[in-house]
């Protein structure tokens, strides 16, 4: 089930974090990177945070997290997380189709890192198409996608 995480309070904050850290550790891997932003948010960046956030349960468990940014033009996916012990299941595809769905507009964009097959993979196959390649300041190389 697909439901909106209220996260000004405490204790969603705190889950959402807890998925964000056991996810993010293996993107850094997978990136080769050191220092990598996402594992040092506070838990006070979530309860304060201006961003849409929506879940993924299962059992009433959060298993996996997408983070919605409202841009200029677009409505931008800022993070989009899942426990490792549940990849490979469809459930990053469901969130991202979920939110196609969900808000009304005409352009989406997300980024990853460069090194990260799966991530890319996945946006490719929902019609996201590559517009920019960059280092990042922590010396990572993203890629940002574009889907109109």
């Amino acid at each position: 089930m697909i439901q909106r995480i209220e996260h000004r309070v405490r204790e969603e904050a705190n889950e959402i974090r807890r998925i964000f850290q056991i996810s993010y550790k293996i993107e850094a891997q997978l990136l080769g990177a050191k220092n990598f932003p996402p594992l040092e948010r506070p838990i006070s960046a979530f309860e304060h945070c201006a961003n849409e956030f929506f879940g993924y349960y299962e059992e009433e468990k959060l298993i996996a997290v997408i983070e919605m940014k409202k841009e200029e033009n677009a409505m931008h996916i800022q993070s989009l997380v899942v426990d490792p012990s549940h990849f490979r299941k469809g459930i990053a595809r469901k969130l991202i189709t979920f939110i196609l769905n969900y808000f009304d507009s005409l352009h989406f964009t997300v980024e990853t890192g460069k090194n990260n097959p799966p991530a890319r993979k996945l946006y490719e196959g929902l019609g996201f198409q590559l517009v920019k390649t960059y280092v990042a300041a922590e010396n990572i190389t993203k890629v940002r996608y574009h889907r109109s």
